[in-house]
This record gives C-alpha cells, structure tokens and sequence, in this order.
C-alpha cells in the first residue's frame, strides 16, 4: 500500500481548492497548479469537516473492515484539539 507523505487535511483542502478553481471542475483555470498551491489554506476549515463527518463508517464501509480502526485513522488525522 502506498501511504502519502502529505497529511489527509491538507490533501483533502487541495482537492477542495482545486474543484472551485479548475476548468476541469467548477473553476475557470486551465492551469490552476499554482492558485490551489496558494488558495488551498483557505479550506482547511472544510477539509476537517469532511473528516469529522467521515469518524463514521457507513454500513457498507463497516462491512469492508474494522470500524474501529477506521474511527481510529480518521481521528489520528485530525488536529489533536479537534479529535472528540
């Protein structure tokens, strides 16, 4: 298994970032590399909601692996203050 060198909040604020301001999403750039490189601190706050909602699993989810494990990773992802 690959594991990223970059933390899941911060990919997950770059994805963000880049969906509104890419061509190929929501956006207008045809090259929006650097402008998510910028613009992507500005969705941290939106990142880490997506993780609380993610704490847990779904019942599909669940039925994959241990939910536990899952409740685990999700909030060793999370900022240590933002872990209840």
């Amino acid at each position: 298994m690959n594991v990223s060198k970059g933390s899941v909040v911060e990919r997950i604020a770059r994805v963000l970032a880049g969906q509104r301001l890419s061509a190929n999403a929501e956006g207008s750039s045809k090259s929006a590399g650097s402008a998510v490189d910028a613009a992507w601190t500005d969705h941290v706050d939106d990142a880490m909601a997506v993780l609380r909602t993610l704490r847990e699993p779904d019942a599909r989810m669940a039925a994959a692996g241990d939910p536990a494990v899952w409740e685990r990773m999700i909030l060793a992802a999370l900022p240590e203050g933002d872990r209840s």
